[in-house]
């Protein structure tokens, strides 16, 4: 397509201005031309009338910090994606189905360069980046007029009710918005000897006593598994084996055409077999009942 949406500040909201506006009707026979014909005059056309409309969105976010030519390249992008999966016939504008396109977008864009950490990506957490400090100034203007003071956990508790997110996430958020990246690397204190950082990190890896636990009870599985495979016959196996062990599965109706049967005749075959190994583990651990599931 031809929009450049890497353009300069200044170049890209002026011709961006100077963009036609189109009405419903018009605007629909460019979405259907795109959609039906891949008309990329179509496209162009569209997409041109609306990055006004991706610009104004993307200016809401310059608090931010990041350049406004960055800003505006991801609402572009934004905008190309709901040009794609547009459906002209739901009797939808495309500036309603667009916008959503283009702020989720540049919320993206936001949140991954706030922070060498990535801050998140869930609902929730896009909420607490974009609401969160909004919602604080809210809730400290409401307590200082009834007079009211706030300590720090009952402000994040308020918070957490006001945006419906649990208090772990608003904790969690808070001191990624509070606090700065610095490298782990760095020392606690001016000293010379002073520790690293990442010297009081936890070591969340297992520890050898789980390592040798695990392992005797992945060796004491295959031992069940396989004494319970014994017990099938060789047509039995070979399904199960071709089902359930094999890197890429094979279907129902491949094993069917190898072993002269129906579709359905595997299919009670190997629940069949299934339930055979069941009963028999049954009288070992229950925790291998998932490897069957």
């Amino acid at each position: 397509m031809a929009l450049d949406v890497t353009a300069s500040d200044n170049v890209l909201p002026r011709r961006a201005m100077k963009a036609e506006m189109l009405d419903a009707e018009t605007e629909m026979q460019l979405a259907r031309a795109w959609r039906d014909q891949r008309d990329e005059q179509a496209l162009h056309r569209l997409i041109t009338a609306y990055m006004r409309l991706a610009i104004s969105t993307a200016a809401k976010f310059k608090r931010y910090g990041a350049p406004m030519s960055d800003l505006i390249q991801e609402a572009g992008l934004g905008l190309m994606k709901a040009a794609e999966k547009f459906d002209p016939d739901r009797g939808v504008r495309f500036s309603t189905y667009a916008v959503w396109w283009i702020k989720a977008s540049v919320q993206d864009y936001v949140m991954r360069n706030w922070s060498l950490v990535r801050t998140g990506s869930t609902s929730a957490q896009k909420s607490l980046f974009f609401n969160m400090r909004r919602v604080q100034a809210r809730l400290e203007r409401e307590a200082m007029a009834q007079g009211a003071a706030l300590d720090r956990d009952q402000l994040l508790q308020m918070i957490a009710m006001d945006l419906g997110v649990p208090l772990r996430d608003v904790e969690m958020m808070d001191g990624r918005l509070s606090g700065s990246d610095f490298s782990l690397n760095a020392q606690q204190s001016s000293d010379e000897e002073g520790r690293e950082w990442i010297e009081t990190l936890a070591d969340e890896g297992e520890t050898t006593a789980e390592m040798v636990g695990e392992a005797h009870d992945q060796a004491q599985l295959r031992t069940w598994l396989g004494e319970a495979m014994e017990t099938l016959s060789e047509r039995e196996r070979f399904i199960l084996r071709e089902r359930k062990l094999a890197d890429e599965p094979r279907t129902l109706e491949s094993l069917g055409e190898e072993l002269s049967l129906s579709k359905e005749r595997v299919r009670q075959l190997e629940a069949g077999a299934l339930q055979k190994m069941r009963s028999m583990l049954e009288t070992n651990r229950r925790e291998v009942h998932h490897f069957l599931s």
